[in-house]
């Protein structure tokens, strides 16, 4: 072989190294952080024994509920659970009778947002949400929120997120120009307490992959809104979670489709939100495209936050506008082919929505569920022990088991025959003390 043969063969590896470089930093991914709510310090811890009887237990894992259960809970963690008469009440313990009600873990939320809404992380906690991940707002913007004297859900906060300019929220945005100011990003992110990056939809894939590979350094997760980058690049560069079932429209849809929508958007911002109906009105959701793709994102593990409230469209009573009704059922179909084919779907919110009382989106968010062909019981394990997994804090949170935090809910009825009891909240443990109502 000749030196030219040489440096020619030379030059190709390296190049082949360079383009599988990216997916062998997304195998080596550093291991998971233990991550810490920003205002652990600030919520109470029971210094008392609770005993609850004669609870539904539905344990978040996805099992069969536990009739007539005994959770014993000591200072703020769950000693003991068990059948009634197989488990030992202590002499000292404060009884709370359950008859008539199912217990489950605390809700989590993976896509609450503050929106200067004072008050909401405590109405959200009243009705059974005790933690709560916002993905994209600074972390200061809570400080009234945990002065106030209220008892509030776990913040899981991921501070601003990152965009390129112009940005659509710019005062919930860090704006970043380069790879180099992003990583920058979110070095200050981490160590302002971020406990997630999330990506917004101007950030080009190639520096997806490098905010993915800083953040993944620190052992936190990657989430991304995408209007402009196609999902499946996306999660090639290293996402761990998408919010949105909109983020799929552009694969889903034909490549000449797809840029006319991506270039709306890179013209303004504002056209996603009229063009998603557009896109979304178009697709077959029953299309071997579809079937490929809900069997890519089962298969690579990552957790999706539908949000469909914040889509939902209801025709009144004088107007239907069909364009955005085709397009919201299809989201919703999309979203139980994806459950169906084994895909992480986690449960968020997005806080205030169109058509769910004040206070009342996550449990509305459920009902949606639902409509899409979820089951009950996985509705629960979305809202419970894979938004734990989601946040990486399955270790402690998420289902009631012993040795974990004792974040729980007494609902009224049985929500796996009827998802809409998770209204009917009854009383809400946080760290082991009773929320007063």
């Amino acid at each position: 072989m000749n030196v030219r043969s040489c440096c020619t063969h030379l030059l190709v590896s390296l190049a082949v190294i360079l383009l599988i470089m990216p997916a062998v930093a997304q195998q080596t991914k550093t291991s998971r952080r233990a991550i810490k709510e920003i205002n652990a310090g600030e919520i109470k811890v029971n210094d008392k024994i609770i005993a609850i009887i004669n609870a539904v237990v539905i344990d978040g894992n996805g099992g069969p509920p536990l009739v007539n259960g005994v959770v014993i809970v000591k200072g703020n963690k769950i000693e003991a659970v068990g059948a009634s008469g197989k488990i030992v009440i202590p002499q000292n313990a404060t009884i709370t009778d359950a008859k008539g009600m199912s217990l489950l873990p605390g809700l989590i939320d993976s896509h609450f947002h503050l929106d200067n809404m004072h008050g909401l992380p405590a109405l959200f906690l009243q009705h059974g949400v005790t933690s709560v991940r916002d993905p994209g707002a600074w972390i200061e913007t809570y400080d009234a929120e945990r002065v106030d004297g209220k008892m509030i859900p776990r913040l899981f906060l991921t501070g601003p997120h990152l965009d390129m300019y112009p940005p659509a929220y710019p005062h919930d945005a860090v704006v970043v120009r380069d790879s180099l100011e992003a990583v920058q990003q979110v070095d200050k992110l981490v160590a302002n307490g971020a406990t997630a990056v999330k990506i917004y939809f101007r950030i080009p894939v190639n520096m997806i992959g490098q905010i993915c590979r800083r953040v993944h350094q620190y052992g936190l997760p990657v989430t991304a809104h995408l209007e402009i980058a196609e999902a499946v690049q996306a999660i090639e560069a290293g996402l761990d979670g998408i919010e949105h079932i909109t983020s799929f429209g552009q694969s889903l849809v034909t490549q000449r489709e797809a840029e006319k929508y991506r270039q709306s958007v890179l013209l303004d911002n504002n056209a996603r939100k009229q063009g998603r109906y557009d896109l979304w009105k178009t697709i077959d959701v029953n299309s071997t495209k579809a079937d490929s793709l809900c069997r890519y994102i089962a298969k690579k593990k990552i957790f999706i936050s539908p949000t469909l409230g914040a889509f939902e469209y209801q025709p009144s009573a004088n107007e239907t506008d069909t364009i955005k009704l085709v397009a919201f059922n299809n989201m919703k179909a999309f979203t139980g082919k994806l459950k169906k084919a084994g895909a992480r779907i986690v449960l968020g919110s997005h806080s205030s929505i169109p058509y769910a009382e004040h206070g009342w989106a996550f449990q509305h968010e459920m009902e949606l569920f639902t409509e899409s062909g979820i089951s009950n019981a996985d509705i629960i394990v979305a809202a419970t022990m894979q938004n734990a997994m989601y946040f990486h804090i399955d270790d402690k949170l998420g289902s009631i088991e012993k040795g974990k935090l004792a974040d729980l809910i007494l609902i009224k009825g049985n929500p796996l025959a009827d998802i809409s009891a998770m209204k009917n909240v009854e009383q809400v443990m946080l760290n082991g003390v009773w929320v007063e109502k």
